[in-house]
């Protein structure tokens, strides 16, 4: 298999070495804009519920507080670890700091290079343990990839990020299904979703990055474990992945969108086809692919961000603008989905665990498909059970 071509800088390739240790244009569409149904039916991953029981069948969900206001197409959130919050906008390009305690907003900088479009531009951040870098995946003119850029803290409002060091680059892009979460598994390990940019077959392409969940060192490298030593395709057969999380035994669940039919979770295992274009949803019977743990019709969810929290799956959905609760026993539901802020915040685009047993969430109304109001988009922080 080909290996992707990577870029690393010789001076940020010694420091990220220190942080290894540790949707197609048919009828129903995820991202485009529609009422919800009334029928039913990163991030740096973190700290998971230390609870090896069961989830309750039935939970709850509260709205402690609005963190930040009036954000302009916000789309990946990262916590840092001073409990500050880190938020990329989409269509300008931006990474700001929201202080988690009074929602003041500092600008980092723009990250040079976003090319804005349709679904793509500035899309999904991750932080590693240190600090001192973020990482980001943006659509370019040519493709969509990763960099990382050098963060500092006491630099001016709007330069305190570094250039940018190519990380990953190659993913292909397109108006549509271009992916775009990036978090840090509990290995250490960088993965990214990513979409066929509306190119269904390159999602069963082994030697395409479209299509596919990615496992890379922070430097970019294919990592050992993989399914194959030079490349860093984790898993194949996905149509637009957007959400990424692992949970307390440090199994991996990813979101994904569907076309007409069925949005899925799915647990990832390395080197599994999970079936687009030749499967959308469950199909029994037909060992080639691995069937969802759940399914929904894209009106009910078109399923962006995933968290893992107080034993369950909570799944931020933008078409069908409501948080989806999946309660789980290892790696089984225990019960139907249950289903939370329906229409009162809007599109759901990302949702992250605060490492307390809460959630923060992010709505996604200012994305050109949804009717932003005054204060829209927000940042809340949620108590749930």
């Amino acid at each position: 298999m080909r290996r992707p071509a990577v870029t690393v800088s010789t001076a940020l390739a010694a420091a990220a070495l220190l942080l290894a240790a540790g949707c197609s244009s048919g009828g129903g569409d995820p991202e485009k804009s529609a009422s919800p149904s009334p029928t039913s039916g990163g991030s740096r991953s973190a700290a998971p519920s230390a609870s090896s029981s069961p989830a309750p069948a039935k939970g709850s969900v509260k709205v402690a507080e609005t963190v930040a206001e009036n954000l302009d197409s916000p789309w990946g959130l990262a916590p840092l670890p001073g409990g500050d919050l880190l938020v990329s906008s989409r269509d300008t390009g931006k990474i700001l700091r929201v202080d988690a305690d009074s929602g003041k907003k500092t600008e980092l900088g723009t990250v040079p290079g976003v090319a804005a479009a349709g679904e793509g531009g500035l899309l999904g951040i991750a932080v590693p343990e240190d600090e001192e870098m973020v990482y980001a995946y943006f659509t370019t003119a040519s493709d969509n990839r990763i960099v990382r850029m050098l963060y500092s803290a006491d630099k001016p409002q709007g330069s305190q990020l570094g250039a940018p060091d190519t990380v990953l680059k190659g993913i292909p892009k397109g108006i549509t299904h271009n992916g775009g979460r990036i978090a840090f598994g509990p290995d250490g390990m960088l993965y990214a979703g990513t979409g066929e940019g509306g190119r269904e077959d390159l999602s069963q392409d082994r030697d395409s990055l479209g299509g596919k969940i990615l496992r890379m060192t922070p430097d970019g490298e294919p990592v050992h474990g993989n399914p194959e030593a030079d490349s860093v395709v984790y898993s194949f057969g996905h149509r637009n992945v957007q959400g990424l999380d692992w949970d307390k035994d440090k199994r991996l669940w990813a979101a994904e969108f569907g076309q007409d039919t069925w949005d899925e979770l799915n647990r990832i295992e390395p080197g599994k086809n999970y079936g687009w274009p030749e499967v959308e949803g469950r199909e029994d019977g037909d060992e080639r692919f691995v069937d969802p743990v759940e399914q929904w019709t894209t009106e009910e969810a078109s399923p962006s961000g995933i968290a893992l929290a107080e034993g369950s799956v909570w799944m931020a959905s933008l078409r069908g603008e409501r948080l989806w609760r999946i309660p789980l026993d290892g790696t089984e539901p225990v019960a139907e989905p249950q289903a939370f802020l329906e229409g009162k915040y809007g599109r759901l685009r990302t949702v992250v665990a605060t490492g307390d047993g809460g959630l923060w969430l992010v709505t996604s109304e200012t994305d050109g498909r949804g009717s932003p109001g005054g204060a829209d988009d927000r940042i809340l922080r949620l108590e749930v059970s």
